[in-house]
């Protein structure tokens, strides 16, 4: 019997967090997706602290379209917060998601908006 999508997720976020993490020279850039809203942390794992946020649901986002269309503008505001906190690159971490869809334009968005990954 193979495994639940859950787990498998899970798998796959445990499998990236090995590889992917977040110093001060480089944070990492979390992703998370729900099924209505996604979120996005700018995250210095050796301080244990999280530099800038954005998500869909912050008032400042006021793009109306599609979730891709508002995920890449999610992208775009968490660059613009990442670079007034003094961050150039960053560690992308797309918390055992497919690098496709809104999670694909977030990355596309933070790149337009300046970040390095």
């Amino acid at each position: 019997m193979g495994l639940s999508t859950s787990e498998r997720k899970l798998r796959i976020r445990r499998r990236i967090r090995k590889v992917s993490f977040g110093t001060e020279a480089r944070p990492r850039l979390s992703v998370f997706r729900s099924n209505k809203e996604i979120y996005a942390q700018v995250i210095d794992d050796n301080a244990g602290k999280t530099l800038a946020s954005a998500s869909s649901r912050d008032k400042a986002i006021d793009v109306k379209g599609t979730k891709t269309e508002i995920a890449n503008a999610v992208g775009k505001a968490i660059a613009e917060k990442a670079k007034k906190a003094g961050v150039e690159t960053v560690s992308f971490d797309r918390g055992g998601n497919l690098y496709h869809g809104r999670v694909k334009a977030l990355a596309e968005g933070a790149r337009e908006g300046g970040l390095k990954f």
